[in-house]
């Protein structure tokens, strides 16, 4: 369902004769005739930040959130006057959910830190406005239309998180320095060496690294070139390899989602143009869960890893966990429609009156509860309408590409593997808060939105145009424990 909100006809009158409605107006004219102002720019800006989020820190990465924030509202302001302005079944439930959380904020018990919060959140979804809008534009500005802005995008990322995991495994091979208790020192895997490349933390680096897997593979597939597709290959090698020498739990089980989701869904899109043999999906898919499994059981690191998580209270990290849920389950039961408020300062300030002896935390350690908790259970709620939403538009899009042979479409399997490898990882950590990784979340949330069966026919018309880039090269926890 899309937004389609009536406005009473006084209050139409009154807006459209008001002092604010003749100024945008006026903001609008000058956007649609400036040959600055545009979607070139908006693009720009978005490629330039996801090349350089793993170097940016927090404070520049919200700068050029911001940037991005005002030329979206200008453009946006440009669409709406034209009668353009992108239009999603995924806005109604995120504006209901930034609505919850709005009201969150205002009647939070610490208004003025949960202000801080309610700013970086529309911020996030005005880059995810900001995303959409770029990747639903057919093609760039750029040498003549031929660069495809969702290449450019996600090749922007591919390509500095093959530096990221190249720096990651460069630590693996001669060791690395331990910037915090990331280990047990009562385990097996004491003195183990977790890489963290240009991020600063193991969790944080297995959060950034998972979309690249997927985004990898299909990018391997979907480009043209031979040298671009390596580049796709390598990133998915690259990161697959360095996730897993992070030794971070939650990573592991976001990396076996994300590739079982990926086997299956590019299984379901190739038996549509190609008969297959009645054993191919079932052999594929347990072949797949076999593969997964020898990893598990056959390296004796990545087996006591694993199992570490049923230890309950036996292992350290996962009983400061444990002791935090406790806590966490206290403060929703206190607040339980709508929250705290937003962000991680309204949480700093409200969680030591539940706390427990000895268990400090900067965060829940778990996204639902991290969102249960900002914005009470109405939150949760409407944020899993989000979700689902999300997931049925894009189910919808991607048939219809497997109808029609529209390879674009593979991107959209990209990006359901991104968000089961996310969810999977954001269970049991909350790096998912982190401008590195919500960003990427962002990414492959408009990846969906940016689909729908009027660009796939807009495509179809296209007869000089490339269905795809070819290219040669083409303030959480800082010191979480696990």
């Amino acid at each position: 369902m899309i937004l389609n909100l009536s406005i009473p006809l006084w209050l139409k009158a009154y807006w459209q004769h008001s002092q604010i409605f003749a100024f945008l107006d006026r903001l609008a004219q000058w956007q649609q005739h400036s040959s600055w102002v545009g979607i070139g720019l908006l693009g720009s800006l978005l490629v330039g930040l996801l090349g350089l989020l793993p170097y940016l820190s927090n404070n520049q990465s919200g700068l050029m959130t911001i940037s991005i924030a005002i030329i979206w509202v200008l453009i946006w302001l440009g669409d709406t006057l034209t009668g353009q302005a992108l239009k999603s079944p995924l806005h109604l439930p995120l504006i209901c959910y930034w609505g919850i959380a709005t009201l969150a904020t205002l009647l939070s018990p610490v208004r003025r830190d949960a202000l801080e919060g309610w700013i970086k959140l529309s911020l996030y979804l005005l880059m995810f406005a900001s995303m959409s809008r770029v990747l639903s534009t057919s093609t760039s500005n750029f040498l003549n239309g031929r660069l495809n802005w969702r290449s450019l995008l996600v090749g922007s990322y591919l390509v500095t998180s093959l530096l990221v995991g190249v720096y990651g495994l460069r630590q693996w091979f001669f060791g690395a320095e331990e910037l915090a208790t990331w280990t047990d020192p009562t385990s097996d895997l004491a003195g183990t060496t977790r890489v963290y490349s240009f991020l600063g933390n193991p969790n944080l680096l297995a959060g950034y690294l998972l979309p690249a897997i997927p985004l990898g593979a299909i990018a391997m597939i979907v480009w043209r070139s031979w040298s671009a597709k390596c580049v796709g290959a390598l990133v998915a090698i690259f990161s697959l390899l360095c996730v897993r020498e992070t030794y971070s739990r939650g990573g592991l089980y976001g990396l076996y989602a994300e590739i079982l989701a990926l086997v299956i869904l590019l299984i379901y899109w190739w038996s549509g143009s190609q008969r297959l043999p009645k054993w191919a999906i079932p052999g594929f898919i347990v072949g797949t869960v076999g593969v997964l499994v020898a990893n598990i059981l056959l390296v004796p690191s990545q087996r006591t890893r694993f199992f570490s998580s049923f230890l309950g209270r036996a292992d350290s990290s996962a009983n400061f966990r444990l002791n935090v849920w406790a806590s966490v389950l206290e403060m929703i039961k206190a607040r339980p429609i709508l929250g705290i408020g937003n962000g991680n300062r309204a949480f700093n300030k409200i969680y030591p009156f539940f706390q427990r002896p000895g268990y400090s935390a900067l965060g829940t350690y778990s996204v639902p509860l991290e969102i249960t908790v900002e914005t009470g259970i109405v939150g949760l709620v409407l944020y899993l309408w989000f979700v689902v939403t999300a997931v049925r538009h894009g189910w919808q899009q991607l048939n219809y590409a497997r109808q029609q042979q529209q390879a674009e479409g593979l991107w959209i399997i990209g990006a359901f593997s991104v968000i089961a490898g996310m969810i999977s990882h954001g269970l049991v950590d909350t790096v998912w808060f982190r401008p590195q990784v919500q960003i990427l979340w962002w990414l492959a949330i408009a990846l969906i939105a940016s689909f729908n069966t009027l660009t796939f026919n807009s495509s179809d018309n296209l007869s000089n145009t490339p269905s795809d880039l070819e290219i040669d090269l083409t303030d959480n926890q800082a010191n979480e424990p696990d």
